[in-house]
């Protein structure tokens, strides 16, 4: 016995699952063939005969068997396709600018590596060390009072520790450039 497409959509529209199972089988080869050939992408493919087919039980009642089964499903595929494609332009419209946006992020967060790293090492070649450590307090936001409280020096050596500090690293940076 063989059952057209269009019979077996509308006993498939009915809830006969049996129908269902075989329209499936007929088609499914169809849906993913059109589908791919409108995205030229076989995930894409997937992705949309995977939503027709899920779609189907649903979208078989509004067909009324006017026309063959396989002009209405292509309706349906391109239809899926045209929708997937605003969704995707959503997305991508959404999103622009966050590219361009993270590349520079990426560039100031490694710029900001880079002069983090000069700094561990210019520090770490400062003499004397207690250079290093008064600065290194200093970097920590504590006050001259603290600082001279910490390392049991009064605060005008603190001072003068900070200023050996900077030239000491100023002159290593001209070195550098």
């Amino acid at each position: 016995m063989n059952v057209s497409d269009e019979d077996l959509a509308i006993a498939a529209a009915d809830g006969d699952r049996t129908a269902f199972s075989t329209l499936l089988e007929r088609v499914y080869n169809r849906i993913h063939g059109l589908a791919f050939r409108l995205t030229g992408s076989a995930s894409d493919a997937d992705d949309i005969s995977q939503d027709v087919c899920a779609a189907l039980p649903t979208k078989l009642q509004s067909f009324r068997g006017e026309a063959r089964l396989q002009t209405w499903l292509y309706r349906v595929v391109v239809n899926a396709v045209h929708d997937a494609r605003r969704r995707n332009a959503t997305r991508s419209k959404a999103s622009e600018g966050w590219g361009d946006w993270e590349i520079a992020r990426q560039a100031d967060v490694s710029e900001a590596a880079e002069r983090r790293a000069w700094l561990m090492l210019a520090m770490n070649a400062l003499t004397p060390p207690e250079l290093r450590d008064t600065l290194v307090l200093m970097l920590d936001g504590l006050t001259h009072a603290e600082i001279g409280a910490v390392l049991g020096v009064s605060e005008g050596t603190i001072s003068w520790r900070i200023s050996e500090a900077k030239k000491k690293l100023k002159l290593a940076q001209e070195m550098e450039a």
